[in-house]
């Protein structure tokens, strides 16, 4: 369990004075969503600031024609940039967060948050470096997008997402999605690299056989 002063989890609070630390710690909440909570979505407007604890939040858009595509996900000691930003702005949500594990999180009040971006220099600095971290992070997905073959992005992003023991427990609708492309293409791609006995393929999973060639495919070292 975290600590009943949560803000030690994140460095960038441990400098609050006690004239912001102490009502940031007595008006927040520590809260817990199980796995698969809808924790925001289009339309809604955010009523907290939140730093996760334990687990990961997956952010992702969705089209009217219902394609999706993963945006960032946020882990422990992370905040969310586009709650950031609409907190900021007065503005609705465009994307959706979901919990992928289960997850803990103090939830920042608007008043206090409001009020401390206001008051606070270590405050603001905490809250705009990690929202500008995020924001380049865009930026490269933006990019990968628009101009990154779509097999070296697989390639990295199976990587990325094996277990221990080389397996990714993900459909190909969902790797879809983690990549911004139709399940078609995804589809087609693994049946190319298990042609080169580079992976296996079951309904649901894919097992990495051949990690040199995909690393030396993706650029990793």
């Amino acid at each position: 369990m975290p600590s009943p002063d949560w803000t030690v989890h994140f460095p960038g609070l441990r400098k609050l004075e006690p004239s912001i630390g102490k009502p940031l710690v007595e008006t927040s909440k520590i809260v817990t969503l199980p796995a698969g909570t809808r924790i925001f979505g289009p339309g809604q407007s955010p009523e907290s600031y939140l730093l996760l604890l334990e687990g990961t939040v997956r952010v992702q858009q969705v089209s009217d024609s219902g394609r999706e595509i993963v945006l960032y996900r946020v882990s422990a000691g992370e905040s969310c940039a586009l709650t950031t930003a609409c907190l900021m702005g007065y503005e609705e949500y465009q994307a959706e967060g979901i919990a992928e594990t289960d997850v803990e999180a103090v939830a920042i009040p608007r008043a206090t948050f409001d009020d401390l971006i206001a008051r606070s220099a270590e405050f603001r600095r905490f809250v705009f470096t990690a929202f500008s971290v995020r924001v380049t992070n865009l930026f490269k997905i933006i990019d990968e997008v628009a101009f990154s073959r779509i097999d070296i992005r697989l390639a990295q992003r199976l990587l990325e997402l094996a277990d221990g023991e080389g397996r990714v427990s993900l459909t190909h609708q969902q790797l879809a999605s983690e990549l911004g492309t139709a399940r078609e293409v995804i589809s087609r791609q693994l049946h190319e690299f298990q042609r080169r006995n580079w992976i296996s393929a079951t309904r649901g999973e894919t097992r990495l056989l051949a990690l040199k060639d995909l690393k030396n495919l993706a650029g990793a070292p």
